[in-house]
């Protein structure tokens, strides 16, 4: 028996289970099982809590599919309240490891249990040999993809995964399934990518929507947000600091929106 505890950071929901006090194997499959949502526990994803060597703790993060992810931001936001809350650790400043490297995460603790979680992303990957994805021009601003009948131009960030970040006029009613998972396999993009379609309210104001590498469209991605943000900067859309307003579309014409 596996003991794991099921959270979420603005829908964007994993399942989190201590590896360090459990051995875990075939991870892959795990994640597969527990992320299915008729027949496990239903995710966007499998995270496992892990000893460090170089930081206080270690995490691991898997897609839906099975695959081993560099980055989540939603999730290690997690780590921090669980390894907290959970008495693995009684530190406010929490190091922890990620494929992405060493994030760095504050703890807002109130009443003994954690309230909210800042990380410090680090600076946004520009270099396309580094997001990766397969262009010449540095930033990548002007990538042309195309996807059934539509050309999408790509701004591409990594904040640890690759982002590729595309323009849309009326973002609530796109068809994010549709392209979402041709443009995340396409070969411009060496080890896939994540989707984020945007649309620009003000300068102050960005809609998004995301289709997450691995995972399919997720309510929320803090990688993708960050990715987002960096990307409108740079082509001139907003200012420096921004409010990104997650969206997705549910049943029935209903959209659900997660801030």
């Amino acid at each position: 028996m596996i003991k794991f505890t099921k959270m979420h950071g603005l829908g964007n929901d994993y399942v989190y289970i201590d590896a360090i006090h459990q051995t875990i194997e075939k991870e892959a499959d795990l994640a597969r099982f527990v992320s299915n949502r008729h027949f496990g526990v239903g995710a966007d994803g499998l995270i496992l809590i892990c000893k460090s060597e170089i930081a206080d703790f270690k995490m691991r993060m898997f897609n839906s599919d099975g695959s081993e992810a560099e980055m989540c931001g939603n999730g290690i936001r997690c780590v921090g309240k669980f390894v907290y809350d959970k008495g693995l650790t009684n530190k406010t400043t929490v190091t922890i490891e990620t494929l992405a490297g060493i994030k760095t995460l504050k703890l807002n603790v109130k009443r003994e249990k954690v309230e909210t979680v800042k990380v410090d992303m680090g600076e946004p990957v520009l270099a396309p040999e580094k997001i990766p994805v397969m262009a010449i021009e540095e930033p990548v601003k002007n990538l042309k993809v195309k996807a059934l009948d539509k050309e999408f131009t790509f701004t591409c960030v990594s904040m640890g995964n690759p982002h590729a970040v595309t323009l849309i006029q009326e973002v609530q009613n796109f068809e994010v399934e549709r392209y979402g998972k041709i443009l995340e396999t396409a070969s411009v993009f060496p080890n896939k990518t994540n989707v984020e379609f945007i649309e620009i309210q003000d300068k102050e104001h960005i809609k998004m929507r995301v289709w997450e590498r691995g995972s399919g469209e997720t309510l929320a991605c803090g990688t993708g947000a960050c990715a987002t943000a960096v990307s409108c900067y740079l082509n001139g859309f907003t200012k420096r600091h921004v409010f990104v307003q997650l969206l997705r579309w549910r049943a029935r014409n209903r959209m659900e929106e997660r801030r």
